[in-house]
């Protein structure tokens, strides 16, 4: 019997015609060459091997495969919101090539068993590449460290406790000294618990006017002003979860000015709408950093314009339609966000906050270098993760749709611009629209 999938992984490909971004490298009309699962060239004019499969790119986008490095893919424990092949398929039709997952699983990502497990469904699913990130304490407790060092030979990216941010301070020097000794990256959700503690939307106007408890913008600034302190003490490399203050965006861009090893990522929700999306009462609008205020949104827009803020990510987070039919105190946190992620980003480009090359950049160069990953690029001898991009497709937003196990968005019904044609991993093809 033929093993008709590794022929296909093997399948050359020769895309033709596209517009190519491959950002600092090369912006232009031109031809992708793959072999082997490897970018094996980029130019004008190229010639098409006649063993290869062409893929018409005229009037479209050629970029390097998307990286996610903050998405919620559930498994194990809580597969009735997503699977990582749920997940994953959602991520190809997005766009993204690589998404690194954060480990708030039951049992949580916190030791070499669950990582491999993790990866092990990964390469089952065959579609993204989709990397663990394990968590800094045991059990995410915030109490004892994790074992960093397993957690890495494992196949850990980063370590990060996600939704529960490490309120030790001790603890988390100690996770960062470890992290710096292993060369990995801390993330942070930036948020002091106990100022938040009880709120379920920003704190203002809006929330007392809807008599919802509300989380302040000073329960995110005090965290962030802590992580960048302990990262100008020990050296490490700290990364900021899904900032969405006006403050967070101003210490960063300070503590970059200082040469602290510090990146950050923004939510395209966290720069398209506001706190207003609540006045309905709708937990497709509940996530965690809440949706703050215009002024805040005008100052993520401006920290992503001036490389304040290095990185576009989606903090997708899956939950079951019974669970968000809640009322909204009691609904949990969260939003879906890998197949809406790439027409948000492109409305930026429409407004002028961003060039397109440096949007595609904030998808895929710029957070692969953030987490040291080899993706990212389209550099001939690269891994072949490449996506095609219809920019001008306009398209209505169909939760029913998703690949996702889920459908909270807040984004329902909403017509955007720019959709994924064709999604590549490893050289073989893992997506193609089925609607013109």
């Amino acid at each position: 019997m033929r093993d008709t999938k590794s022929e296909e992984t093997h399948v050359a490909l020769f895309i033709t015609g596209g517009h190519i971004i491959d950002p600092g490298q090369y912006n232009g009309v031109g031809d992708v060459l793959i072999d082997q699962g490897r970018i094996a060239a980029v130019g004008s004019a190229l010639g098409a091997p006649s063993h290869a499969k062409r893929i018409s790119a005229k009037g479209r986008l050629v970029v390097p495969g998307f990286v996610d490095l903050h998405v919620h893919f559930r498994e194990p424990g809580f597969e009735y919101k997503e699977t990582i092949q749920s997940g994953a398929a959602s991520a190809v039709a997005g766009g993204f090539t690589t998404v690194c997952c954060m480990p708030n699983t039951n049992p949580v990502n916190d030791n070499q068993a669950i990582t491999e497990f993790m990866l092990e469904r990964a390469r089952a699913a065959g579609l993204a590449n989709v990397l663990p990130i394990g968590a800094i304490t045991k059990g995410s407790e915030g109490k004892e460290l994790a074992e960093i060092g397993d957690l890495r030979r494992a196949g850990c990216v980063a370590i990060s406790d996600d939704g529960k941010p490490v309120m030790n301070s001790l603890v988390m020097r100690r996770a960062m000294e470890y992290a710096l000794a292993f060369d990995i990256p801390v993330v942070d959700h930036c948020e002091d618990l106990h100022l938040a503690e009880g709120g379920c939307m920003n704190e203002g106007l809006i929330s007392t006017e809807l008599g919802l408890p509300g989380i302040p913008s000073a329960a995110e600034d005090v965290m962030v002003a802590r992580n960048v302190a302990l990262a100008e003490l020990t050296g490490a490399r700290l990364h900021l979860a899904h900032i969405s203050t006006e403050g967070s965006v101003r210490m960063v861009r300070e503590a970059k000015a200082r040469g602290i090893r510090v990146t950050a990522e923004a939510c395209p929700h966290h720069f398209t709408i506001t706190e207003e999306a609540v006045r309905g009462y709708d937990t497709c609008a509940k996530m965690n950093p809440p949706l703050r205020t215009w002024r805040d949104v005008q100052a993520i827009k401006q920290g992503l314009r001036d490389g304040t803020i290095d990185v576009i990510a989606t903090d997708h987070a899956p939950h079951a339609t019974q669970e968000k039919q809640q009322g909204f105190t009691e609904a949990p946190f969260g939003i879906v966000g890998l197949e809406t992620a790439l027409s948000l980003t492109l409305a930026l480009v429409d407004e002028g906050v961003l060039t397109l090359e440096t949007a595609v950049a904030k998808l895929s160069t710029v957070p692969a270098a953030a987490f040291g990953l080899k993706k990212g690029s389209l550099a001939v001898g690269a891994d072949a993760d490449v996506t095609i991009v219809d920019s001008h497709a306009q398209w209505e937003v169909d939760p029913a749709k998703f690949r996702s196990k889920s459908r909270n968005t807040p984004f329902a019904g909403w017509k955007l611009k720019g959709r994924v044609c064709t999604t590549i991993v490893g050289g073989k093809v893992v997506f193609e629209t089925t609607e013109s």
